[in-house]
């Protein structure tokens, strides 16, 4: 359905159409979108996009519905709210009103004392042309067409008669984007800013850099944050609410219905927790994130939308014990399946991907406690093959070291209480979806995955995928997962964290450096077994980390001691600067004795799947000094 490809406007870069750009060739930019083969997105420069809807006023919607839960409602809705005059032009509808204006049977029928800016197109890409004709001869300034909608033919046609054009995007979204809002439920405006601005405001005032153009380390201490337009202050404030105001009766429709942007209650979302969201998306180089509770609320909060009672998700049998319990156990009370499987072998993965209940593929890009790596080019081909989605947990690389969408994953998880927030004080979890899975496209009858392409009864029969396209995970995780799962990230914890992610590259890098020396140095110890850690030549992922993780290989990883159960045991208890705490990613180094702890529920055929049989010694290797480090697992092995 062509509605359902939402723009990606967070590439902001290089106009196609327009008086903006006298640019490439427009047949060869539209075919390139349009090709299966080589998809990509046309793009804008934020400027050209804050010009056009700083000064348009008067916008003519063709194909405008009085269907509340219709796309092109919506947006007439909120941009009415932002105090542009929205006329409907609907054959089927004309003579009624919608939201307080005449409806149009065309362009020709609207008064020639209404000044139209704006011809906002909801209508299939061969009525396109005509419309852009109509749009010529009756003086508009701009041809807009919506989502999925893009037309070579239409674009010449205008752009021959003087108008700018934007084509496959949503005057709403682009609108909240720049202005402001669209962060308000996590997602990446791909803009940042240190200017202080009033949020759902048009001006053309050019404030904003745009994320693509930044580094992560910039990225880290700006994205989805601006100075709090009320007081000035440039740290993001703690929002301690239960609630929020609602301007109106209408108002608060709106956010109920989904319409507009806003907080509503804190349980769905809170201002300070939206920033980490925003911050995490863009990092990532996803379109939205969704905070929570824990990392296992962040794993539960991203199956409820993907399984129904007796379908199945087919995860790594490499994974942290308690996840293993999770997948194992817990879900079976929701009538949830899983098969566990060798991510390391290709072939028994497809197989497992083949039967028909499977309806997504689970990996930890650095498997806990294991610290193997797996191979999300390959297991994103093995999904997307029986059209379902990859997800990787990316807690123990962090977007720093591994950026799993990059590499093809639709959705990566996080535990934030590790690496993220950095220093053991906040629990917490965030899902972060790339906006890439084209959910109409692989559920077209809408039976595979009905919380994103079926009607919600919840919400009056509207259909996310349809309404939201690639924001549509996310808002489904804020306005039904969070709000019946309740499992919503306390703004504290959100604010600590954020100040975790400030430093995530710098603490990242000692981590690694630590780590690889550790490795080394255990790697040649005579009552070290085995080293697992991927960033030595010898590891057997040695490769695979050269090509998924540049930045280093990460500082989760294990050994194995002689002694056996005993020997580990002695281990953990020997230590006397690193910690032994059931804990990863702390700024202070860990230690831990799986078989006794984390993977203690598991049986022994599945701990010496995942990693953690009787001697292995799981390391969280810190920041402290290396020669600390050293000396002290010297002094515990010398126990054994």
């Amino acid at each position: 359905m062509w509605l359902s490809r939402l723009a990606r406007g967070v590439s902001c870069r290089a106009v196609v159409w327009g008086r903006a750009s006298a640019t490439a060739p427009a047949s060869s930019l539209v075919a390139r979108w349009l090709s299966d083969t080589a998809p990509a997105p046309i793009t804008y420069e934020d400027g050209y996009i804050r010009r056009i809807l700083s000064s348009c006023k008067t916008i003519a919607v063709i194909g405008a519905s009085a269907n509340w839960n219709r796309p092109s409602y919506f947006a007439m809705s909120y941009m009415q709210a932002k105090g542009y005059r929205m006329i409907p032009v609907n054959p089927g509808a004309a003579g009624t009103e919608i939201l307080g204006e005449m409806t149009y049977s065309s362009l020709a029928d609207i008064p020639s004392e209404i000044e139209i800016d704006m011809v906002d197109v909801f209508r299939a890409p061969s009525a396109a042309p005509e419309i852009a004709r109509q749009a010529v001869e009756r003086g508009a300034k701009v041809l807009w067409t919506q989502l999925g909608v893009v037309s070579d033919d239409a674009a010449e046609i205008a752009h021959a008669g003087g108008l700018d054009v934007v084509m496959d995007r949503c005057p709403k979204i682009e609108f909240s984007r720049l202005y402001g809002e669209l962060g308000w439920h996590g997602f990446n405006s791909g803009v940042m800013s240190s200017k202080r601005r009033m949020p759902g405001q048009a001006t053309s005032t050019d404030d904003t850099v745009p994320c693509a153009d930044a580094g992560f380390e910039t990225k880290a201490l700006h994205a989805g944050a601006y100075p709090d337009p009320a007081s000035g202050a440039r740290q993001t404030p703690i929002f301690q609410t239960s609630s929020f105001v609602f301007d109106s009766a209408d108002h608060a429709a709106g956010l109920f219905n989904l319409q507009t942007f806003g907080h509503i209650y804190g349980r769905l979302s809170n201002p300070t927790t939206s920033v980490l969201e925003e911050r995490l998306a863009s990092l990532e180089g996803g379109r939205g994130a969704t905070c929570t509770s824990s990392g296992h609320a962040a794993q539960l909060l991203t199956l409820f939308p993907l399984m129904e009672p007796g379908t199945r998700v087919v995860a790594s049998n490499k994974l942290y014990g308690g996840s293993i319990t999770q997948f194992s156990k817990t879900i079976s009370k929701f009538g949830w399946k899983c098969t566990f499987v060798d991510v390391d072998d290709m072939p028994a993965v497809e197989a497992a991907m083949a039967e028909p209940d499977v309806r997504l593929l689970w990996a930890e890009s650095i498997a806990n406690p294991a610290g193997s790596v797996c191979d999300i080019g390959a297991l994103a081909e093995a999904a997307h093959a029986v059209d379902v989605p990859l997800v990787i947990d990316n807690t123990a690389a962090t977007p720093y070291l591994c950026k799993p969408i990059d590499h093809g994953a639709d959705i990566v998880v996080h535990s934030t209480t590790k690496y993220i927030s950095g220093h053991g004080q906040a629990v917490g979890g965030c899902v972060v979806d790339s906006g890439k899975f084209d959910w109409m496209k692989r559920d077209p009858t809408g039976t595979r995955f009905p919380s994103m392409t079926a009607p919600e009864p919840a919400y009056h029969g509207l259909v996310f995928a349809e309404q939201f396209g690639d924001l549509a995970f996310t808002i489904f995780g804020h306005a039904v997962g969070l709000r019946d799962l309740g499992c919503t990230m306390a703004p504290q914890n959100a604010f600590y964290s954020l100040l975790g992610v400030e430093t995530l590259s710098l603490r990242m890098e000692r981590h690694c450096a630590n780590a690889l020396a550790l490795a080394e140095y255990l790697e040649t110890h005579p009552k070290v077994t085995n080293v697992t850690y991927a960033g030595l030549p010898s590891s057997a992922y040695y490769d695979r980390v050269q090509k998924t993780l540049p930045y280093g290989a990460g500082a989760l990883y294990s050994f194995n001691v002689v002694g056996g159960y005993d020997g580990g045991k002695t281990i953990v208890e020997s230590t006397r600067i690193f910690s032994h705490v059931a804990n990863l990613g702390d700024t202070r180094s860990l230690i831990l004795h799986p078989a006794s702890t984390t993977h203690r529920q598991l049986t022994t055929e599945q701990r010496e799947a995942a990693g953690a049989g009787d001697s292995v010694v799981r390391l969280s290797v810190g920041i402290e000094n290396i020669k600390d480090l050293i000396a002290d697992l010297d002094y515990a092995l010398a126990k054994l």
